[in-house]
């Protein structure tokens, strides 16, 4: 399938590893140019933008001002944007309960998982529009709707952030630019499988080992394992395409059947 994409441009946050590589990736093996926002890059992204358009910009979308500078310099670097991606964000398990939840813990929690996106697309937000045809595409979680204690903090931040995509939609809609958001389940990324990830933290804590939570993880799933991040960006991808040109304030699941109710 042909997504006519290629000519296109996007920025997209998080880009450095995981989910956010496979979707930069993605978007330039279709031809788009990509700005690829990280803090820094890896050698992944690196290899990436020695041999696709790919534009790297180091970032910190955690500043009030980090990310209208990042929009700046996506516009300078490609003349515009066609696409924006709402990738960043982080999760640390609590796994001394809520009262272990510091004031300084859920501000952290709350400004790279929901005011990160906010903010990048305010500043993007007038560009897109400019294309009279634009997409936005952030990156939420099932946790938005399975709030969960271990990761409390961040099961509300997602669920703050899937409702302001939601709402954005109904304003922008109507002038062009769709805007949906993509939950996925346990990923199989350094998130929940790297050293310091989800199911390592977890068995630290006392309990079974990082294999075993990532076992039982899995095992909650319908299909027993966890998603691909090129699973994901492949959904984005589409999102982002004129092929979904209709779907707009939508939010699509992608966790194995995780979410069992409707």
């Amino acid at each position: 399938m042909d997504l006519h994409l290629s000519g296109t441009t996007a920025l997209v946050t998080g880009a450095s590893k995981g989910i956010g590589l496979a979707i930069t990736r993605g978007l330039a093996e279709e031809g788009v140019t990509v700005v690829a926002a990280a803090r820094t890059a890896g050698p992944e992204l690196t290899e990436l933008a020695a041999r696709a358009a790919v534009h790297v910009v180091p970032s910190d979308l955690s500043t009030p001002d980090g990310p209208a500078r990042l929009v700046d310099a996506a516009v300078a670097l490609t003349g515009g944007l066609d696409i924006l991606v709402n990738n960043v964000g982080a999760v640390q398990p609590r796994t001394g309960g809520f009262l272990s939840v510091t004031d300084e813990d859920w501000t952290a929690t709350l400004t790279i998982n929901l005011l990160a996106a906010v903010r990048t697309t305010r500043a993007a937000l007038p560009h897109l529009l400019e294309r009279g045809r634009a997409s936005v595409v952030t990156v939420s979680s099932v946790n938005a709707v399975l709030p969960d204690p271990l990761v409390i903090d961040y099961s509300a931040a997602k669920a703050a952030l899937s409702s302001f995509c939601k709402a954005l939609s109904k304003e922008v809609g109507p002038r062009g630019v769709r805007v949906n958001t993509v939950s996925p389940g346990p990923v199989s990324t350094g998130l929940w499988l790297g050293t310091d990830g989800v199911a390592a933290t977890v068995a630290r804590a006392g309990g079974p080992t990082a294999e075993d939570v990532a076992r039982q993880a899995a095992g909650a799933a319908v299909t027993g394992r966890f998603t691909r991040p090129e699973e994901v960006a492949d959904l984005v991808l589409l999102l982002a395409s004129d092929r979904s040109a209709n779907v707009t304030g939508a939010d699509f699941a992608i966790d194995g059947g995780l979410v069992s109710t409707l």
